[in-house]
């Protein structure tokens, strides 16, 4: 039976920090005062803290979001705050925290018996499953405790184009002033092994060493979830082999894209526009796979972009939408490279690639549950 630890761990992670004397405490900088972005907000004019700016100035393009006034309790858990000026909480980036236990019935049975509970909660599911557990309750303090006493947050993005994620929310990194030193949140959070360093949407751009660094400084100091007795997941290996997968085939795509004008992130703000202008002319679409519908006479698959919209691509050959493998990845990242087309039908009308043939689509390679054995036969 795996013991939940203390939050003696997360308070003494958080006085290192504070103390600078934890190396790479200030190892996520952030940007330099003096930059296109901080001008926007009128820092480089004032040369002082910024005024909290309006809740539309968190939408333009750019690294730095800006500084804000933390809410009235702020932490809603380990990976998630509250700021005054932004509409919605903000998903802090590159970690994921266990959920918190919510319920008299979980909190009862991750009591009672808590490998039976985790067992219980990921079903037959292919992959690893989100759950309350005491790691999460001591995530969420550890936030707490980080943000306690800091009037302002900075916020900056890792894509000047990846503003808002698929439920709505603000991403962003996020730091506090101590000791007159901008503190990453997010890299600190990871140090002390409150979370790992989350790739299932990507590498981080900015800060994938010290992210790595510090996760691999947590599993040697057996930190919070990386502790054998933590109250925990404890199935971090299989979660990390997925998501770096995942992480490779973006990266993949990402560097792709630095040269060509024809490949398109649609979780990026512009995806849209950049669409339009391509109307009539090939592209390479990355996304992951929401929805997938049978109709008489065709097989339409849904790109995800954000919560309530995604991109059509559409199959009417059935045999070519079977042979492509795409059925299998739901939730999962795929590119689809064919001519944008219009469609209109009545009041509808939008924007959709048409698969013709399976090698159109483009899957990652991901670890399944049961390849090994398969390979081994």
């Amino acid at each position: 039976m795996r013991m939940w630890g203390g939050i003696w761990v997360a308070g003494a992670c958080i006085l290192a920090a504070i103390t600078g004397c934890d190396r790479g405490a200030t190892a996520e900088a952030p940007i330099h005062h003096v930059d296109a972005a901080e001008a926007y907000t009128g820092d480089a004019e004032r040369g002082t803290e910024s005024t909290p700016p309006p809740q539309n100035e968190a939408e333009h393009e750019g690294l730095l979001i800006g500084e804000y006034r933390l809410a009235d309790n702020p932490v809603i858990d380990g990976d998630t705050v509250r700021v005054v000026g932004v509409d919605g909480s903000i998903r802090l980036l590159s970690i994921d925290t266990e959920e918190k236990l919510r319920g008299k019935a979980d909190r009862a049975a991750a009591a009672r018996d808590f490998d039976r509970y985790l067992e219980k909660k990921r079903g037959d599911g292919p992959r690893p499953q989100k759950a309350g557990t005491p790691m999460g309750e001591e995530a969420t303090e550890f936030a707490k405790a980080f943000f306690e006493g800091s009037e302002l947050v900075r916020l900056e993005r890792d894509d000047p184009k990846e503003i808002r994620g698929h439920y709505g929310r603000l991403l962003a990194y996020a730091f506090v002033k101590k000791n007159r030193r901008w503190i990453s949140y997010n890299v600190e959070c990871v140090r002390a092994g409150m979370s790992p360093y989350f790739t299932k949407y990507g590498y981080s751009h900015r800060f994938h060493n010290q992210l790595t660094h510090a996760e691999a400084e947590a599993r040697r100091a057996k930190r919070g979830i990386w502790n054998p007795d933590a109250q925990g997941y404890g199935d971090y290996d299989e979660r990390k082999a997925w998501w770096n997968a995942r992480a490779d085939f973006i990266r993949g795509f990402e560097h792709e894209a630095n040269r060509r004008a024809d490949y398109i992130q649609l979780t990026h703000w512009d995806a849209p526009a950049q669409l339009e202008e391509k109307l009539g002319q090939e592209v390479t679409i990355l996304s992951t796979v929401d929805k997938v519908q049978h109709f008489k006479g065709l097989v339409r698959v849904s790109l995800a972009r954000q919560r309530g919209s995604g991109f059509p691509v559409i199959f009417f050959d059935r045999d070519v939408f079977e042979q492509s493998g795409i059925d299998r990845y739901k939730r999962e990242p795929v590119t689809v490279r064919g001519a944008v087309e219009r469609y209109e039908k009545g009041n509808y009308r939008t924007l959709q690639i048409v698969v013709k043939e399976p090698t159109q689509v483009l899957l990652a390679k991901l670890p399944w549950p049961g390849d090994a054995d398969r390979a081994a036969e």
